[in-house]
């Protein structure tokens, strides 16, 4: 620990009188002096035990001082590992007018794209599957499920489920779902996106490197062939701290 980072603790220089509880005023030194680029990207803090020897305060204090700066997604906490500063993220900004995949996405982009892969094969399916896919009674529905990464950051959980007919291999995409369906001339044309504000539940926000219940952004999209066959049905969730979605609207009737 450096004596700059111990001297910054000090309750001295961030206690003011009148200034609020300890905790608020803790946590706001703290977010000005990483605003501030005195504590650096990826750094790590030190430790509720230290923090609350170097400011003064008792323990309970630092703890919540740190959990809303967590909550706020200024710092990350991982358990075995510490607190650290979050890493500064670029927002990506996706066009709700265009059908894309993430590769195509991110390639546009420049940036490196990589997948984990989470599930790939066949199952049986739920009902909603075989509701929004029509599929035949007692048959089974092909899913790929993904954790996507543009410069090794994950961004994106998308769950995709489609009928055999189009996908009787899943085992066989690679980096691109879409690129793949295009070699079997079933590439979606069309689709319809309903989105939707969320908090991260345990698991997909331990995948998406965030703190549980961080806000998120869920996506479920129906794509269709140019026959008006549905294709795909993909259920997806994107960090809310990493994610725009940009849409151009027309004004109907004139053009003002």
């Amino acid at each position: 620990m450096t004596d700059d980072l111990a001297q910054m603790l000090d309750q001295e220089s961030w206690n003011r009188k009148g200034g609020g509880p300890l905790y608020v005023q803790l946590r706001g030194h703290i977010e000005s002096a990483i605003r501030a680029g005195a504590l650096k990207p990826g750094q790590a803090l030190p430790s509720e035990r230290e923090l609350a020897e170097l400011s003064g305060i008792s323990r309970i204090t630092v703890r919540k001082a740190v959990q809303d700066l967590a909550r706020s997604g200024l710092v990350v906490q991982r358990q075995g590992s510490g607190t650290s500063v979050a890493p500064t993220l670029n927002r990506v900004e996706q066009s709700l007018s265009r059908l894309t995949s993430f590769s195509e996405d991110m390639a546009l982009r420049g940036k490196e794209v990589r997948s984990q892969w989470l599930e790939r094969g066949l199952f049986a399916p739920s009902v909603n599957e075989t509701v929004v896919l029509g599929l035949k009674p007692h048959g089974q529905v092909a899913r790929i499920s993904r954790l996507r990464l543009a410069d090794d950051i994950p961004l994106a959980i998308e769950r995709a489920s489609l009928s055999t007919d189009h996908l009787p291999d899943p085992e066989n995409v690679q980096s691109s779902l879409y690129a793949h369906l295009d070699s079997r001339g079933c590439k979606p044309v069309r689709a319809i996106q309903r989105i939707r504000a969320v908090s991260l539940d345990p698991a997909d926000a331990a995948l998406l490197d965030v703190e549980e219940d961080a806000a998120g952004l869920s996506i479920e999209r129906v794509s269709y062939l140019a026959s008006g066959q549905v294709v795909e049905f993909t259920q997806s969730k994107y960090r809310g701290d990493a994610y725009e979605f940009i849409a151009e609207l027309q004004i109907p009737g004139g053009t003002h």
